[in-house]
């Protein structure tokens, strides 16, 4: 099988949500001003949240660790810049729930000083992979298209999985976001240091970088970049979303399907973000850690849009603040797309290391409409990129039908928000499968407490049966020599009575 369809393949489904990258895409990546506090939450990533190595009243330089990551999915957070530690406490976060979680509030000093202890090296492909890896890892680097898998992981595929290929998603297909797009305009060669920083990593000889076609001048630059770069090439593709979901990248440039509960490792393809890439190159070249990413702040409620290169802890309300504000009519602020994004409770919540825009969004531009009772028209069922039935599990999670949503592989759905955007009676329906998938979890650690109380319970019970049979066994034993005591002592004149041998009888 060849690496790349002779024919880009389509993907089922998918949608043509206006683009509105018209508002930003002019805009140069611009450095965000410094603020006067940052608030890094020790959970930016996919896993378990790190764990705090300061405390309150410690200095630190750029690039110190903050958090260490905490078993094999997991993710460590560094000081975006130098300063000294406040605190470290709960404070609210980007969160669908509007939960706190536990942060470290820094106070900058204005040096902006990474320690000078941090190297990088001349030569990254003198770096055996392990080494590579373990940087990444240490650089507490995560995707930075959204879903934050900690980059270490991909790059360290199983052995019995044999890759052939490296797959770049440079599509940001979201409508709004055009950080990615201006990356690969202003630092393509950074992007391709990276990309040939993990092909090492992989000993994979070729990669791919799929771009969609609404990007002409990132794609002029990236083929600019890899010219001359043998296992390099740049796939410039239709516009279609979600595109960028790896799966359906993946089916559209090699026209391999992943299975059902599947991994893109299962055909042979590692999927990285454009942007990882860039921050891979920085990780190993220059040696540093994970302290900042492009946010595109947009959308017709800000002043002025922007790409803003913002340290992470920078609070969303210092970057609008930056952008001139938000305009009288703004009814809603997102972070992320539109399509998979969150619409936030409140704006003094930090910039993460998932945080690829900040949208300020109208009345008009917002769906914010009533919802009203399915019609069953089957728009939904078309549009989803995982040929699913949207309808159906949402129904079984509305009405709470926990036990039928594991007959309709909910755990398929990538949210990508399509059935959603095409449904004319405006039911939230991503909603519902988070709530449903947050259902049959809690399901799930339910029966398995209590199918451990129910293993813990027959153990005790096999232990109470086997000290019983034994006090039996034993009780027996002690009656046997007693009788034998006693008939061995009968005969003989004069012989006493043994009083535990009487009790015994």
């Amino acid at each position: 099988m060849g690496i790349v369809a002779s024919v880009l393949k389509k993907f089922h489904g998918g949608v043509h949500p206006t683009g509105h990258k018209e508002l930003s895409e002019h805009c140069a990546i611009e450095p965000m001003p410094m603020p006067k506090r940052l608030v890094i939450p020790l959970h930016q990533h996919l896993g378990a949240p790190s764990e705090p190595v300061v405390a309150a009243g410690d200095k630190v330089f750029k690039g110190d660790l903050l958090g260490k990551a905490v078993g094999f999915v997991s993710a460590a957070v560094h000081a975006s810049t130098s300063g000294t530690v406040v605190s470290v406490e709960e404070h609210a976060v980007g969160h669908p729930s509007g939960l706190t979680m536990l942060c470290v509030v820094l106070e900058p000093d204005g040096e902006d000083k990474w320690n000078p202890q941090i190297k990088g090296v001349a030569d990254p492909l003198s770096l055996d992979p392990a080494t590579i890896r373990d940087q990444i890892k240490a650089a507490g680097i995560v995707g930075l298209g959204g879903a934050t898998f900690p980059s270490f992981i991909k790059l360290t595929p199983p052995r019995d999985k044999v890759i052939d290929l490296l797959l770049i998603n440079a599509v940001e297909c979201e409508p709004y976001l055009t950080c990615d797009a201006r990356l690969m305009e202003e630092r393509s060669q950074q992007v391709v240091e990276g990309v040939r920083i993990m092909l090492h990593a992989l000993q994979t000889r070729e990669c791919i970088i799929g771009i969609e076609a609404n990007k002409p001048k990132a794609i002029a630059a990236m083929e600019k970049a890899v010219a001359g770069e043998a296992s390099m090439r740049v796939i410039s593709l239709p516009v279609m979303y979600p595109q960028g979901s790896e799966k359906q990248l993946i089916e559209v440039v090699t026209g391999r399907q992943v299975p059902s509960k599947g991994l893109p490792v299962d055909v042979g393809v590692i999927v990285h973000n454009v942007a990882t890439a860039a921050a891979v190159r920085d990780a190993i070249q220059s040696g540093h850690p994970l302290v900042a990413r492009i946010v595109t702040v947009t959308g017709r409620g800000i002043n002025r849009p922007a790409n803003l290169e913002v340290l992470l802890g920078t609070l969303v309300d210092d970057c609008v603040s930056h952008c001139g504000g938000l305009k009288t009519g703004t009814c809603k602020v997102v972070m992320g797309g539109p399509m998979m994004g969150l619409a936030l409770h409140r704006t003094d919540v930090p910039v993460v290391k998932g945080t690829s825009g900040i949208l300020a969004l109208t009345q008009d531009e917002s769906s914010g409409k009533q919802e009203h009772p399915c019609i069953r028209c089957g728009q939904c069922v078309q549009s989803c990129p995982m040929q699913l039935v949207p309808c159906t599990m949402a129904w079984f999670a509305k009405t709470d039908q926990i036990d039928q949503l594991s007959s309709v592989d909910l755990f398929d759905c990538v949210e990508c928000g399509s059935c959603a955007y095409v449904c004319p009676s405006n039911i939230p329906l991503v909603h519902y499968f988070r709530y449903g998938k947050l259902s049959v979890q809690a399901r799930e650690r339910e029966n398995k407490k209590m199918e451990l109380t129910r293993q813990r319970s027959q153990v005790r019970e096999e232990r109470l049966a086997r000290e019983k049979e034994e006090k039996e066994r034993k009780k027996e034993e002690m009656k046997a020599k007693m009788a034998a005591k006693k008939a061995s002592g009968s005969g003989s004149p004069g012989a006493k009575t043994d009083p535990v041998a009487k009790e015994a009888g």
